[in-house]
């Protein structure tokens, strides 16, 4: 017979967070916040490539936005299980949250420069390098009266 847990993964998880450990904030029903939006980048010559870890989302709930330098991905989910046993609920769960991250790809980039696919949960954005360009000092001269 399936039984709901209360307690998450483990029994003692909760009870030894306080000592051992700081407390993990749940963003999904047992899953810590920290395995959502993983992000391993690569560095080659011509630029930087991004893989983020979204499982269980579609591609449907994923936006990249470029805005100031910063490059912001987020992803919105919504989910609804059931799980039934002769007409009465034994356990049901709902989700809906949002989780995001931003990189600062520098403002010489632009929106058509950057590209993104999404494959198998991973999104992969190659975001090509750019060289500031050299802030050109103005003298400015004061007047001296004499």
């Amino acid at each position: 017979m399936l039984m709901p847990s209360i307690f998450g993964e483990n029994l003692f998880d909760d009870f030894f967070d306080d000592f051992a450990r700081p407390a993990r904030n749940a963003v999904r029903f047992n899953t810590p916040a920290n395995n959502i939006m993983r992000t391993d980048i690569k560095e080659s010559e011509d630029g930087f490539e991004l893989d983020i870890d979204l499982p269980g989302y579609k591609k449907e709930d994923v936006k990249a936005e470029l805005k100031d330098g910063y490059l912001t991905i987020s992803a919105q989910t919504s989910t609804d299980s059931d799980e039934k046993e002769d007409g009465r609920y034994i356990r049901r769960e709902r989700y809906y949250g949002t989780c995001s991250r931003s990189f600062y790809v520098g403002k010489e980039v632009t929106q058509d420069e950057i590209r993104a696919r999404f494959e198998d949960g991973i999104l992969k954005v190659a975001v090509p390098k750019k060289q500031a360009k050299p802030a050109v000092e103005e003298s400015r001269y004061i007047q001296i009266e004499g």
